[in-house]
């Protein structure tokens, strides 16, 4: 059932969970996210990054959406980081039923005046539309834009941004940083940051760059007002980790030999996190 990133985020702000948002750049990790998922009664998005559109195309979309069409599951198909206004009319033209305009580097009201473009045009065809304020920080290279430092999120400039450009959600800066941490760092969210946040502007919020912090940490900021987090680094890392092993053989060639093993990695890695969130079981609500 393909739905609106607002429709999966307003039940979730609503209910007090998280859906979770996995980075797709295959055809082989969507169906490994979708069985999960399908196993577990646990609504999803199916977030591409730019970079991972121009790798997988859009007809693999159109497959993703097909997909989404046909499961009782209900399902966004949503734009991570986009930079531009046009990047994110051409999701739209494809199908995409969330976007993200990420102008965070921008001075705050040249971000406003960005998102809030992209809202008028998102909204009048029915759209969602995530916006960001603060930064994020950046462990390693990814495809995604990020800093070396973050920018926390102030509670009263969340308010204003959210009231200025008419936003559906919000990813926050509250301590993550996007990547795999390096060994012996020890990320800290600012829970109590969280909180602030989420009273003063009551719409769902946005965890980006949570690989790597402890569950606890995550669990409790689901529990006070994260109502959606991007796992992009921790399912690769399960998927491509495995794929090295198996290759190790150098006899193996057909990616139907390859894949699954990569795949139940993958999976079990989403059983975790659909847990974590509190998103198992949660299918019901939409129906």
């Amino acid at each position: 059932m393909l739905v609106t990133g607002k429709v999966l985020l307003d039940m979730a702000n609503r209910e007090n969970f998280a859906i979770p948002a996995y980075n797709i750049s295959s055809g082989s990790m969507f169906n490994a996210v979708l069985r999960a998922c399908e196993q577990d009664q646990a609504p999803w998005i199916v977030a591409i990054h730019p970079a991972e559109l121009a790798h997988i195309g859009t007809a693999a979309v159109a497959g993703f959406i097909a997909a989404a069409n046909s499961t009782k599951l209900p399902m966004a198909v949503h734009l991570d980081h986009g930079a531009t206004f046009e990047q994110v009319m051409i999701a739209m033209h494809h199908g995409f039923t969330s976007v993200m305009l990420d102008a965070s580097a921008l001075p705050f009201d040249d971000n406003v005046a960005s998102v809030s473009k992209v809202v008028e045009a998102a909204h009048d065809a029915g759209v969602s539309v995530e916006g960001e304020l603060g930064t994020i920080g950046q462990m390693e290279y990814q495809s995604k834009d990020g800093n070396k430092t973050i920018m926390f999120t102030k509670p009263a400039d969340a308010r204003r941004f959210v009231e200025s450009t008419g936003c559906d959600s919000l990813a926050v800066a509250i301590g993550t940083s996007h990547g795999l941490y390096p060994a012996g760092m020890k990320p800290k969210l600012d829970l109590d940051l969280l909180g602030e946040i989420k009273r003063a502007v009551g719409i769902p919020l946005v965890m980006h760059g949570g690989s790597g912090n402890p569950d606890s940490e995550v669990s409790d900021a689901c529990a006070r007002g994260i109502n959606k987090v991007n796992i992009s680094s921790d399912i690769k890392h399960a998927f491509y980790t495995t794929m090295r092993t198996v290759l190790s053989d150098p006899a193996l060639r057909e990616p139907n030999e390859i894949e699954p093993p990569c795949e139940e990695a993958l999976i079990e890695v989403v059983h975790t996190k659909n847990a974590l969130f509190s998103a198992i079981g949660r299918a019901r609500l939409y129906r």
